[in-house]
């Protein structure tokens, strides 16, 4: 093994939650606001997966007060403290981006059943 994959190994985090593009998740993050920290949760539609190993990324998207929002987040972050799933999601393509341009119930995504 080469240097930087026995780095990027080191930081990469044991456990990773499974869940796939289409997912409805609730993102905990770790913000820093001077000396204090804090929790903040961030929930919405898995739109897309990037990349893979330590460099793998996911953007989670969500309409908060009419105005749509996207968080990209590195997985293996160690900011990012928790994962949970609430509800599965039934999708036939790996990127959702067609759902920026709809609007209200079209940008839903079906719930997996089972």
């Amino acid at each position: 093994m080469d240097a930087l994959k026995l780095i990027a190994a080191d930081s990469m985090k044991a456990e990773v939650p499974s869940f796939k593009v289409g997912d409805t998740v609730k993102v905990d993050v770790n913000i820093r606001e001077g000396e204090r920290e804090r929790i903040q949760s961030f929930e919405g539609t898995v739109i897309a997966r990037k990349s893979s190993g330590v460099a793998e990324t996911f953007t989670v998207r969500r309409v908060a007060y009419g105005v749509g929002v996207e968080r990209v987040f590195p997985l293996h972050s160690p900011n990012v403290k928790g994962i949970t799933v609430i509800r599965p999601g039934k999708v036939r393509r790996s990127k959702l981006y067609y759902l920026r341009d709809r609007v209200g119930k079209a940008a839903k995504v079906k719930s997996q059943i089972g």
